[in-house]
């Protein structure tokens, strides 16, 4: 069985609404409280609080502040975790020491188990009863896979002022195409390619397809650059002096331009979605190369900003697990290549030869000069990683050997059939609860 969410808008009348407020701001309450809970013990006892000790005490938590009585229990433990993963992540250096949250930094809560809530729907549409609240609540959508839900998570969205359901839902993992009695389909093969300019380059063996950047964070942003501009000319509020209504004219005008900037995030959302939903319906096998975009976007400074910020707009990492995800739920594969070892982009797709030169991103079209082979660089990127895919591509460091895939003693060296068993082994020790695995078949 695999685990996948699938996102419902609820639709709550006014006094189901005010019952979802409050809800929401107990339980940011009872963050804040383990937040100070902990830097408070720390301070005085230079003692760190565990999850277990805040878990052990809502009992008497809630006969002191009677009102979180009424709320579900798990759901009470689901906040308190959610503190200790903040500290978690703070302590392992991946995000900053957690501070107070705002209601309207504070997002919903969890019912980490089935019991406090009910759903009542088939995939599409349907109502969710919260029994600590005592209300039921209409919801619309459509799920892409149905199964036995486990968790749910109310979301609030202050921008949108909406309300969502976000169930986690268990559903069969399908059989891998590619095992130890079929071959593979060569043209089921896609290599892509992920750019700024050209957001998607893909080649099946026989065409090209490229898709364009949308860019739709850019539209607005000059907008709000305009606007700002003038709210600086205005009378700015400050202590004792009131702002000027022209000020507040202005920044009226400044807070819808930035809804709408949440409003491009959804429309890119919906564009990764249908792209790369149109890409695993149409094939089978993926081929890309690994790519680090944290790494990517985190240097560089005012130097590469719109590099950046392009990235970002077409969102790598996003189009990279979407792909990943649909095409293996589908029961096929995804490869990603290691950059450094393979070098795509430097790498002729005819003959082979290494070029340093290439590796300059302003050079976007190539011109061999070991054969004479003329290529754009994105697609000359993807036709090697297909070449190597195929086991065509000539030059030292493109086998699939050599780039991790296989032991050099299997007796099916370089075929991707064995490939297929390897990949339905996991599977098969991920259904049995053995061991998790990654969402890409990474090499290298």
């Amino acid at each position: 069985m695999a685990t996948r969410r699938q996102t419902f808008r609820l639709y709550p009348s006014k006094a189901q609404e005010k019952a979802l407020f409050e809800a929401r701001r107990l339980h940011c309450y009872l963050y804040n409280a383990c937040v100070s809970h902990r830097e408070t013990e720390y301070k005085l006892h230079r003692r760190t609080v565990t999850y277990l000790e805040q878990q052990n005490l809502l009992p008497e938590f809630k006969q002191v502040w009677v009102e979180f009585a009424q709320l579900n229990s798990q759901a009470l433990q689901a906040t308190v975790k959610r503190a200790d993963y903040a500290y978690q992540r703070f302590f392992r250096g991946l995000s900053r020491k957690p501070r107070f949250k705002s209601i309207r930094r504070y997002s919903g809560w969890t019912y980490p188990a089935r019991s406090g809530w009910k759903v009542n729907s088939t995939g599409k549409h349907g109502t969710v009863t919260l029994n600590d609240l005592g209300i039921t609540l209409k919801m619309r959508g459509q799920a892409k896979h149905w199964g036995v839900p486990t968790t749910l998570t109310l979301v609030y969205k202050p921008s949108r002022r909406q309300w969502f359901a976000s169930f986690t839902v268990e559903v069969a993992i399908p059989e891998p195409k590619f095992g130890s009695q079929s071959d593979l389909r060569y043209e089921s093969i896609v290599a892509y390619d992920l750019g700024t300019e050209t957001a998607l380059t893909l080649f099946d063996g026989a065409e090209f397809r490229e898709i364009t950047n949308p860019r739709f964070t850019q539209r607005s942003e000059e907008k709000i650059r305009r606007v700002a501009r003038l709210k600086r000319r205005k009378r700015a509020p400050k202590k004792g002096v009131k702002a000027s209504r022209r000020w507040k004219k202005i920044h009226r005008r400044e807070a819808q331009l930035q809804a709408k900037q949440a409003k491009a995030a959804r429309q890119r959302r919906d564009w990764q979605h249908k792209v790369t939903s149109e890409i695993a319906c149409r094939y089978d096998v993926g081929v890309t190369e690994k790519l680090h975009v944290k790494g990517m976007t985190r240097k560089g400074g005012k130097r590469k900003a719109g590099l950046n910020k392009s990235i970002l707009s077409v969102g790598f990492g996003t189009l990279n697990q979407m792909i990943t995800y649909k095409i293996e739920q589908k029961g096929g594969l995804v490869l990603m290549f290691p950059t450094q070892t393979l070098k795509p982009s430097q790498r002729c797709p005819k003959c082979g030869a290494v070029h340093k030169e290439w590796a300059d991103l302003s050079n976007r079209y190539h011109v061999c000069s070991a054969c004479g082979f003329e290529v754009p660089r994105d697609r000359g990127s993807v036709m090697v990683m297909y070449n190597v895919a195929t086991n065509r591509q000539p030059g030292l460091g493109t086998s699939l050997v050599s780039l991790g895939c296989f032991s050099s003693t299997s007796k099916s060296c370089g075929a991707m059939k064995h490939l297929g068993q390897r990949k339905r082994q996991k599977l098969h020790r991920q259904a049995n609860g053995a061991s998790e695995t990654p969402s890409a078949y990474a090499v290298g």
